[in-house]
């Protein structure tokens, strides 16, 4: 199949919000693949390609020009290769290797080929091919039943390979697949809501347990052997040396846990989340010491839990890990659950996370049987910029630019840029700031508006993060538009001082 076939569906994807539609539109790509080329377009469709990660980075491809195309001659097989050859390029020469291949590959591709092709690079296709969507899509296309597709792509952990069994293989082989000690499980999710009282309320009795602010990990044990993964499956065991002893410690044979590890500091306070993530990118010293704690269990010694109830699942972890589970209560009364969210709070972690204590492991979903609460944090920052958008919000101003005020003038004074968000736009706001930036732009460059930073806008964000990236060493995290702020000058905005002081808790 040519690469084209594939950018036009994601294409025809992005510009509906139909469900349906979107479904209809994938499953007609599906039926038209070769089975070895099912989980090349999987991975492609959802920006994760089959070889992880490739070793390039937007900085790659922004350094140089090419000459694209004008007819599309590119087959899904032979992208495939090429990123392979990038994601092996290694060691001394390996940086010119890399760039040579990525100008071959531009010029082979036309250009909605080759920029599509860079934002599956760089993880930012967003074309509302949700994983759900194409769940529902793969078994339209192969006729299966789509719980048994869910489930064997939730136990296996690789969406493409479960698109290639279901369709080119028998229903048995879709239901042979189970839960395996050694092979990551996609993650079960939580929704929100905005008091304890409230998920209480709406999930009935509960384990109120404190959301950490740390990282996901799954941990599975056979014996010695002890493999650690992130919540997208990447497998980090050799830098999480402290958590394996901890999991060899326990009294299993063979376990499969699901956790948060974290850091801290010399009073046993959460040290930011940054910290933590440092363990995860590169190698280092050991400065850094990762704690381990754990909220669920999965299987022991033989047993899947899976389908027990959370009760049971509960029971069992605190008989393998009473020092390693992650503090909480079961409950039923709303008093009580504002309590634990109090405590989680004052002791500096996120928030909690309140689960119906009769619920199944729903492996890879977000159900409304787990419910997160935490405060959001909400700052006046000022728009530098905008990107245009693409895919439904061709078109339109989107992607802002934000800056937040440099009141002691540390940073050269004016606004310091902090983060760049999409979320919470809705189409109002997209026509209104799409006409009103252009009549205010100073400049333009490929894709981007300037502004003079004038505009205020109310920006919700779940924390922030240590950055080298923006110029004030601090980035937003999870930020989305609540409205624009009318009634205040730029001057007003919140300062990047003020977003420093949040790193220190």
């Amino acid at each position: 199949m040519l690469l084209s076939d594939v950018v036009d569906t994601a294409e025809a994807v992005a510009a509906t919000r139909s469900r349906l539609v979107k479904i209809e539109a994938l499953a007609t790509l599906l039926r038209m693949l070769e089975p070895a080329e099912v989980p090349i377009a999987v991975g492609f469709l959802t920006a994760s390609p089959r070889q992880g990660r490739i070793g390039v980075g937007w900085r790659s491809l922004s350094s140089f020009d090419a000459d694209h195309a004008t007819s599309s001659t590119l087959t899904l097989e032979e992208v495939d290769e090429a990123l392979g050859g990038l994601a092996e390029a290694s060691g001394a020469g390996s940086v010119a290797v890399r760039g040579d291949a990525l100008r071959d590959l531009a010029s082979r591709a036309t250009a909605p080929e080759w920029e599509f092709l860079r934002r599956v690079m760089l993880g930012e296709l967003r074309t509302g091919a949700l994983e759900g969507v194409l769940l529902d899509a793969i078994a339209r296309a192969a006729e299966r039943d789509a719980a048994a597709v869910r489930r064997a792509a939730m136990l296996s952990g690789d969406l493409g390979e479960t698109a290639r069994l279901a369709l080119s293989g028998s229903a048995d082989d879709l239901a042979a697949i189970g839960l395996e000690v050694g092979r990551a499980v996609l993650p079960m999710l939580a929704s929100s809501a905005a008091t304890a009282s409230e998920a209480v309320e709406a999930v009935g009795e509960a384990s109120v347990e404190y959301k950490l602010d740390g990282a996901r990990i799954q941990v599975h044990r056979r014996g010695a052997d002890v493999r650690i993964f992130t919540r997208n499956l990447a497998d980090i065991t050799h830098r999480l040396p402290e958590v394996v002893e901890v999991v060899r410690g326990m009294p299993v044979d063979a376990v499969i846990l699901d956790g948060e590890t974290l850091a801290l500091d010399e009073d046993d306070a959460p040290r930011p989340f940054q910290d933590t993530m440092s363990r995860f990118g590169a190698e280092r010293a050991r400065e850094v010491v990762l704690h381990p704690w754990f909220f669920d269990v999965l299987h022991v010694d033989g047993r899947d839990l899976l389908d027990e109830p959370l009760r049971v699942r509960r029971d069992e972890l605190g008989r393998i890990a009473p020092h390693h589970r992650i503090p909480g209560e079961v409950t039923a009364d709303p008093e009580v659950a504002e309590r634990v969210a109090a405590e989680a709070l004052e002791a500096g972690h996120e928030g909690v996370v309140v689960k119906a204590i009769d619920s199944t492991y729903a492996a890879g979903r977000r159900g409304a049987s787990w419910v997160k609460v935490k405060p959001v944090h909400t700052f006046d920052l000022v728009v530098l910029a905008a990107e245009w958008g693409y895919g439904r919000r061709t078109g339109w101003l989107s992607n802002l630019h934000l800056g937040a005020l440099d009141a002691t003038g540390e940073f050269g004074g004016g606004f310091v840029m902090v983060g760049k968000t999409f979320k919470g736009l809705t189409d109002a706001l997209l026509t209104w700031q799409t006409e009103r930036f252009q009549e205010l732009a100073v400049r333009e460059t490929p894709g981007t508006v300037w502004l003079p930073p004038e505009i205020v806008v109310e920006i919700a964000i779940d924390g922030v993060q240590r950055s080298t990236r923006y110029p004030g060493g601090v980035a937003l995290r999870f930020a989305r538009v609540k409205r624009y702020r009318d009634d205040k000058r730029a001057d007003e905005a919140d300062t990047i001082q003020t977003l420093r002081e949040m790193l220190r808790g």
